[in-house]
């Protein structure tokens, strides 16, 4: 091997990067949107609310 082997994490000399450093947003994954899973959750309930209410009530 020619060239010597680099540290992980390192960006070898010949492949620097001159643009700034910028922070990124973090991921928020399944919680970027909470409204939206709190509304499924809601729905869902008063379905199945709605659905004993009627067997009670003898429909």
């Amino acid at each position: 091997m020619t060239h010597p082997l680099v540290p992980p994490g390192e960006t070898p000399p010949v492949e620097g990067c001159i643009a700034e450093a910028h922070q990124e947003q973090p991921d928020g994954g399944i919680w970027e949107h909470p409204y939206v899973w709190l509304s499924f959750i809601v729905v869902g309930s008063v379905i199945v609310a709605g659905y004993f209410v009627a067997r009670i009530s003898g429909y």
